[in-house]
Order: C-alpha cells, then structure tokens, then sequence
C-alpha cells in the first residue's frame, strides 16, 4: 500500500523549490515523461504512440538500459524527445551514500557521453522512486543538474491499480504544465499502454499539445 498522492500537494512543492515540480504556463501544455527505459517493445510502441498524436515526451533512462538496448534509445532522440538521467542502476537515494549516488548517475553520464554527440546538453535528472536527500540534490544541482519531479503520477506501475484508474488518475488531475509520470517498462506496460492513447487523445481535444522538457 502507498501513501503517495496521484497529485503533488502545493506544500510539497513550497518544500523542496530547487526541484522542478511543474512548468508554469497560461498555455495548454502538459509535460508527459517516461522512466526506466528504454525496454524492448514498450519503449517502441511509446514512441509510436506519442508520433501519432504529433507528442513529444522526456525519457528518463537508466544507464544499464540503454547499454543493453542502444538501439531504441537512438530512436527515442531521433523521433526528437528529449532524454534525463535516471542513475545507471536505477537506485533508492534514501538508501545509498551520497558519493556511491552521484557515482552511479556520473556512469549514467558517461553512458550518455557514448551515445550522444552534444551530451553536455543532458542535464535533467529524476531520482528513481522519487527518493534524493538534500545533500545529493544540493550536490547534483550544484553540478547543473535540473532536478525533475512531478505534479501527477500516473500509478500505471502499482498492480493494485486498474487500467481505468491509471488513466482517470492523468485525467483527473492534469493541467496546464503538470508534468506526469509514466513508465516505458515491462512492470508499468498494461496499465501504461491502455493509458497513454487514452491521455494523449482525451488532451487533444480539448486543444493541448505536448512538450518535452528543456535541458
């Protein structure tokens, strides 16, 4: 059982400011993001989903995915997405020492380094189940990283969680700039890939679009 709210309260925001919860905007524009890829067909399909409705996303990669799958991580930058470290092994901050973390998301780094010309330009990072300690975000942001949380998360992982749910879990909660969680994994794929068309095409009509996240 979670005690994780689908949406972030206000005062969770106020606590943590240095970390990017949303993108403030009088615009129709929601911020879908994807973690733990890239993986075998989930992640293909993701990306066919997002080109039929003109979307751009952010990945959030682990470091060991994208040595295992080089392939569709070069499709995720060539269909024009946008890419975030997700720490090479996907590890719990709240558990690791501050050196062996930010260690592990500089493997991820050079992982990056390997498989893109300008990575320099990857600067986003997300914390694996949501978990960093002051002393790691003040050390990453102090290094240039942006650290991006969540307005919404979609709960497409959690079994207890219907497909239905999952979906009306985004729709209930998103605005204009929410960044909402989701995940290219085998885990989250039956909740994931019943949600996200629904998501995607509920959103356009209504006239919004979507944006990756800048660097």
């Amino acid at each position: 059982m979670t005690f994780t709210p689908v949406k972030t309260p206000l005062v969770a925001k106020k606590m943590f400011p240095n970390y990017i919860w949303d993108i403030p905007t009088n615009d129709k524009i929601i911020y879908l993001t994807f973690d733990d890829g890239p993986t075998p067909e989930i992640t293909n399909w993701t990306l066919k989903t997002l080109k039929a409705y003109n979307a751009k996303a952010t990945f959030f990669c682990i470091g060991k995915n994208i040595e295992k799958h080089p392939d569709i991580f070069q499709d995720i930058l060539m269909e024009g997405h946008t890419v975030g470290n997700h720490t090479n092994n996907h590890i719990k901050g709240w558990k690791t020492e501050t050196k062996e973390y930010i260690e592990n998301i500089n493997l991820c780094e050079s992982v990056f380094k390997n498989q893109i010309q300008n990575s320099s330009i990857v600067n986003l990072f997300r914390p694996p189940y949501g978990q960093i300690t002051p002393k790691q975000g003040k050390k990453l942001i102090e290094s240039g990283y942006k650290i991006i949380m969540w307005d919404v998360l979609s709960f497409d992982w959690e079994k207890k969680v219907s497909e239905e749910t999952c979906y009306n879990n985004v729709i209930s909660t998103a605005v204009s700039g929410s960044i909402v969680v989701f995940h290219d994994s085998i885990k989250a794929s039956k909740n994931m890939q019943y949600a996200l068309p629904k998501v995607l095409d509920y959103y356009s009509k209504k006239g919004y679009s979507f944006n990756s996240l800048s660097n």
